[in-house]
């Protein structure tokens, strides 16, 4: 498909930016929901450079996910003549925020108390009531109904 060049550019511009593009399966949508550029245009662009191996493709929901590969970010980045120092925004790496501290104390403070100052703790463990089946009890299988029926 013939591409105008500006929107070619329009679309390359924005894939290197992000890293990353979301279209949807839409042939008729006068325009992508990101770019001033008719959607078929973004699909057919970058099904191109999914073929040359620049984009991994992934689709679901009828929405279609371009990811650039490190091949890409080498191509687009001579394409758009950028230097070494400009990287997609999915390469930065974002400062994680410290989260606050509660004033709920320290951790062992929040624990509910029982009596004798233990957490869950069993004074007597051996001497409480042993639950479950007794000793001579022995389960016993006929065969019989459902997937482990016998061949008859």
């Amino acid at each position: 498909m013939l591409i105008p060049k500006e929107n070619r550019k329009k679309i390359y511009q924005f894939l290197f930016k992000e890293g990353v593009l979301v279209a949807k399966k839409d042939f008729e949508a006068p325009k992508h929901q990101d770019i001033d550029v008719p959607n078929l245009q973004v699909i057919k662009a970058l099904q191109s450079l999914n073929s040359r191996g620049y984009v991994k493709t992934s689709f679901s929901w009828q929405y279609y996910y371009y990811y650039l590969t490190n091949e890409g970010i080498e191509y687009l980045r001579e394409y758009l003549h950028l230097p070494a120092e400009i990287v997609p925004e999915t390469f930065i790496k974002k400062q994680s925020t410290a989260r606050p501290q509660r004033d709920g104390g320290d951790r062992q403070d929040r624990r509910p108390q029982r009596e004798g100052g233990e957490y869950r703790r069993r004074d007597n463990w051996g001497s409480e009531k042993k639950e479950g089946a007794t000793g001579d009890y022995k389960p016993e299988f006929r065969g019989g109904l459902g997937r482990g029926r016998r061949p008859e």
